[in-house]
């Protein structure tokens, strides 16, 4: 008999699926040894050895379905691999099973119930047939209150994703929202969210500069706050000049339309991460050699 204990222990000695461990002990009759080595025959307890390699690659993609939305990260070694058919599937199915839950960390992301196992066993599966490291990096359920919409927008094939929430205004305002934040990579949504550290470096940076064109420290001193406004232009969304009309700021904009920024993020695969240092062409080389 197999007991879920076997499945467990032999899930966690080779990295692969719960049902690829359940199978494979079927196949042995239980004996632990030998399903490890049917697991290796058809490669599938190969995927958890590729866990220290580097995956920067990958997609980004939205879900929506009515009130809630996900926007989520997904990861592989290489673009190439990204624009595989079955990984853009596992994209797909692992979105639609964040929409359906309530996780809020990557652990409780992981567990939830996803085709014949979970998200887990699912990028465990897909890692093992791909041949790549995969793993999901980041996502965030939103859920939209009474008089909020979305705005949704992916840019080069999923490379870039924005999503916002508005309250007041439609979803035509908040995709154009959507695409500013996509093309214009604000750091923050509102001056409030700019960290006091990075404020406080801002402003001695930029009263160092006006004391070294000669003005004297008072002067100085209160041209920051001005400088500061400008600081806030480049990096706050809300304060951003609108790509469709420079002469007003995005809040501005939204405003106009009678409408108020709620919530906004922005995936860029990889943004942050340590990036691979060999080209595909080597990659290929290696497996060929190997």
């Amino acid at each position: 008999m197999i007991t879920a204990e076997m499945v467990k222990n032999l899930r966690e000695k080779t990295g692969a699926g719960m049902m690829d461990c359940k199978k494979a002990l079927s196949e042995t009759n239980g004996d632990m040894a030998a399903a490890e080595d049917y697991l290796r025959e058809k490669g599938i307890a190969k995927a958890s050895k590729k866990e220290s390699r580097i995956a920067a690659e990958g997609l980004a993609n939205i879900f929506v379905d009515g009130k809630k939305a996900v926007i989520l990260e997904v990861n592989s070694e290489t673009d190439f691999v990204s624009k595989n058919e079955e990984f853009k599937n596992m994209i797909d199915s692992i979105g639609n099973a964040l929409l359906k839950s309530d996780a809020k960390t990557l652990e409780e992301a992981l567990e939830v119930p996803c085709e014949d196992g979970t998200v887990k066993d699912l990028i465990i599966a897909k890692t093992a047939k791909i041949g790549e490291k995969l793993s999901l990096r980041r996502f965030e359920i939103v859920s939209l209150n009474e008089g909020e919409c979305f705005g949704s927008y992916l840019h080069m094939g999923g490379k870039i994703a924005s999503l916002v929430v508005l309250k007041g205004a439609d979803e035509n305002v908040a995709k154009d929202v959507a695409m500013q934040q996509a093309a214009m990579r604000p750091e923050y949504v509102f001056p409030a969210d700019v960290p006091e550290e990075v404020l406080e470096k801002e402003k001695q940076i930029q009263k160092e500069l006006a004391m070294n064109e000669g003005k004297p420290a008072d002067i100085a001193e209160k041209m920051v706050a001005g400088r500061i406004q400008k600081f806030y232009k480049e990096i706050c969304l809300t304060e951003q000049a609108f790509i469709k009309d420079g002469n007003i700021s995005v809040s501005n904009y939204v405003k106009n339309h009678g409408g108020e920024i709620i919530h906004a993020i922005r995936y860029e695969v990889g943004e942050g991460m340590e990036k691979r240092s060999d080209d595909f062409a080597e990659e290929v080389m290696k497996q060929v050699k190997g």
